[in-house]
């Protein structure tokens, strides 16, 4: 039996009612074995051999923060990408400014098209039409017609790619016009199109050391973030075992400090349409199920299936309730009503926990109507149905999610970026101000955490809470203050509701007895420095299974 550690702090936030605050925290072999204070340690230091360790005296600790939506393969491929993306990052290893204007937008498409040879493809992160105008094939092409250039959107569901960079592809045009979310004209590819270009890009995207690069940048990120549990929320993204090759030697040794639970796919983009036959049925739950003997010790499945609603948020691709967007177009499903319902009731007799992704008012409804439909057909208790997102709502909805038992993991860096200029020119402004309604959500007793989807989001846990908790935008507006959440209900979301969330809540989230020895070390106390200041707090490092890794 290994030697006891105990690990001292100025503060420990348990998370835990019975014990909310203690001084001291006892680890063995990964596992707390108890917590408090030395003096009601005792017991247990009388009878073992420890080692008090005082690292964190000035410190404070907490549950290691969770976030239950992050796509490493997708962060992966963006982060060694040019970024021109109009609010700034903060990143590891370098701070990225604002591109927030057209003209510096074009001004940076010319600069980044100059700087490399012309086989050499181009992608290009972070475009928005709010604040940078339109882009199309015709405009790449007047910038560069001999190098491919991709333009990635904001919000990854939609691309702008140049005349070059369809002969680079080996694009079968044909095929490619009779696609409806396919237009050649503009260059554009949206939604299930984009996983048709995406099947084009691999040997590119997945080629070993740049998609190496791009996952230890990501995990970088991941640990800066002061995470010590992640989920993938859509495995695989591109390729399943040139993906699950590069995620084991990445973020799968013995020296990564956090674990990440995957959530596969439920389908292909296609679907499951409503007569399709047993033998299908079966297939599909086996190939979920068939990810499961992959487990190891950092890299794990669950029970959690990923569905797809209707379109991306920022690329206002998301499908809404009357009356609608201001300009009149409408959105996009991702997956058609019909083949949605068949599929999830095929996952939900399964006994799957159903996470679906849906940004939209009409989004919502979809997944909550399919949630009403079988839960009236094949009752189940605790199913923990997740609406992922959850970018547009309204009240009576949230209402229904809790009496059918659903839960919510919440987008809410959407009312950062997104709030005053969707008001100003997309959806207007009382909708725009009540995205991602988490205070109704929290009075109406519904567990919810709070995710990243990195890189949609910076992956800061503290900033979302800071975010949750202040509802103000990043033009400085207080927007919706009834739905702010409190400051326990947003701490909560990144940790043991979090955990809850991935159904976890018995192994992590929380610092008791029993639990894995994952805290994240701050340099203030969420609750000294009030929601004002969560956003300031500095992430000192972590520590994962027992073992200490600081920044």
């Amino acid at each position: 039996m290994s030697e006891l550690v105990v690990y001292t702090a100025r503060q420990i936030r348990t998370m835990e009612p019975s014990m909310p605050v203690a001084e001291a925290i006892a680890v063995r072999d990964g596992q707390i074995v108890g917590v408090g204070n030395l003096e009601s340690l005792k017991p247990w230091l009388e009878q073992e051999r420890h080692t008090i360790d005082d690292r964190f005296s000035g410190d404070v600790l907490m549950p290691g923060f969770i976030d239950p939506h992050l796509h490493p393969s997708m962060a992966a491929r963006l982060l060694t990408m040019e970024f021109a993306t109009a609010v700034e990052w903060d990143l590891p290893w370098a701070e990225i400014g604002a591109v927030s204007t057209r003209t510096d937008f074009l001004d940076a498409l010319n600069k980044f098209a100059a700087d490399g040879p012309d086989d050499e493809p181009l992608f290009i992160y972070g475009h928005h039409p709010r604040w940078h105008g339109d882009v199309d094939r015709e405009l790449l092409n007047s910038i560069n017609r001999q190098r491919p250039i991709v333009v990635w959107h904001r919000g990854y569901h939609s691309i702008i790619v140049n005349d070059a960079c369809y002969q680079w592809m080996g694009l079968d045009m044909d095929s490619a016009r009779r696609h409806p979310q396919i237009d050649l004209e503009r260059g554009a590819f949206f939604e299930n199109g984009l996983f048709v270009a995406n099947r084009h890009f691999v040997p590119h995207s997945l080629e070993p050391s740049r998609f190496r690069l791009g996952l230890e940048r990501a995990r970088d990120v991941i640990h800066a973030g002061g995470h010590t549990t992640i989920c993938d929320a859509a495995f695989p993204m591109y390729d399943l075992e040139l993906e699950w090759a590069a995620l084991e030697e990445t973020i799968g040794g013995s020296e990564v400090p956090f674990r990440t639970e995957f959530m596969p796919y439920a389908v292909n983009t296609e679907g499951m349409a409503p007569g399709d036959d047993d033998q299908q049925r079966v297939d599909l739950v086996q190939q979920i199920q068939s990810h499961r003997e992959r487990n190891g010790h950092r890299l794990t499945f669950g029970n959690h299936v990923k569905m797809l609603a209707d379109g991306g948020f920022f690329a206002e691709l998301m499908r809404l309730n009357p009356p609608g967007y201001l300009d009149g177009h409408d959105g996009e499903w991702i997956t058609p009503p019909e083949q949605f319902e068949a599929t999830a009731r095929v996952l939900w007799n399964a006994g799957f926990q159903i996470h679906v992704h849906c940004t939209g008012d009409e989004g919502v409804e979809l997944a909550l109507a399919t949630l009403e439909k079988l839960q009236w057909e094949r009752p189940r208790f605790d199913h923990r149905f997740t609406f992922e997102h959850f970018g547009l709502s309204d009240a009576q909805q949230v209402r229904r999610i809790g009496r059918q038992g659903g839960v919510v993991s919440g987008q809410v860096y959407y009312l950062y970026e997104l709030s005053d200029v969707f008001g100003r020119t997309s959806i207007g402004h009382e909708r725009a101000s009540q995205m991602t309604r988490l205070g109704t959500v929290e009075r109406e007793g519904i567990p919810f955490a709070l995710h990243s989807d990195f890189t949609m989001a910076p992956a800061k846990p503290l900033h979302n809470a800071w975010i949750a908790t202040n509802r103000i935008n990043e033009s400085g507006e207080l927007v919706a203050p009834n739905e702010r959440v409190s400051l326990d209900a947003a701490m909560r979301a990144i940790t043991i509701d979090a955990a809850f969330i991935l159904n976890k809540e018995a192994e992590i989230g929380s610092l008791r007895w029993g639990k894995k020895a994952d805290f994240t070390v701050l340099n203030e106390d969420p609750w000294d420095v009030g929601i004002e200041g969560l956003r300031d707090i500095s992430i000192k490092g972590t520590v994962f299974e027992g073992t200490p890794y600081l920044l």
